[in-house]
Parts: structure tokens; sequence; C-alpha cells
């Protein structure tokens, strides 16, 4: 999967996230994944970065903002184990696993996709 492609479609379900998010109130959804206002702004705001660089941004700004996005999400994964209200920002706490692991998995893949895969546009020698 190239940057652009992977910017639009978690993009997408990003902002899907925080819409969802914000419906539902400030609970944890099926007692497995945490919800909080805050959570869902980062999520709208992640995913409208996203989803608008990924539908018209230049390639290298949709490989720096998925790396970028990516670092983001890996380190809220890690520090979501040792810090799990976000320094007070997430009233409820991130109460499963769950939680971080969905980040740690969208931060290595943001990294990944964004630094490391895909197609560079001057990183190939002609043959």
């Amino acid at each position: 999967m190239n940057a652009r492609t992977y910017a639009k479609v978690v993009g997408v379900v990003v902002i899907l996230i925080g819409i969802g998010g914000l419906v539902l109130g400030e609970k944890s959804l099926l007692g497995v994944l945490n919800i909080d206002i805050a959570e869902d702004i980062v999520h709208l705001l992640s995913g409208g970065l996203m989803a608008a660089v990924g539908f018209r941004g230049s390639d290298s700004a949709v490989r720096t903002v998925v790396g970028g996005v990516g670092v983001v999400y890996l380190l809220v994964g890690v520090l979501g184990f040792f810090v799990p209200d976000m320094f007070g920002l997430l009233p409820h706490e991130y109460e499963t696993v769950l939680d971080n692991l969905i980040h740690l998995t969208l931060g290595v893949l943001g990294i990944a996709v964004g630094f490391f895969l895909g197609d560079r546009s001057g990183s190939r020698v002609a043959r």
C-alpha cells in the first residue's frame, strides 16, 4: 500500500471513529475501548489531516504526514501503558490493552508506510 492510499483510508476511518465517539459520549465502547472527548478531537484532527493530505497533498507531504502521525500514535500507544490518563487529558483512562495495541499498530504502520515503504520519487535509478 502506498502512503497516499494509506492516508486516505486510515484518515477517513479515524475521522469516523472520532465522530462515533462524539455521538456515543464519554463512556466505554462495549467495555472494550475508551471514549473521551479529548481523544475524539485528536481523532478528528489527525484523521482530517491524513485525509486532507491523502486527497490533495503532494507526495512528499503525504509521506511526511503519514510518518509523523505514525510517530504520534506510536508514542500514545507506548505512553498508554504507563500513563493511562495521558497526563489528565483522558478522565476515563485507557481501560484495556486494546486501546494501546490499536495506537501502537497505527504508529508502526504509519512509520513504515510514511518513511520506509512505497515509491519515493527520485529514489529509483533508471535502467
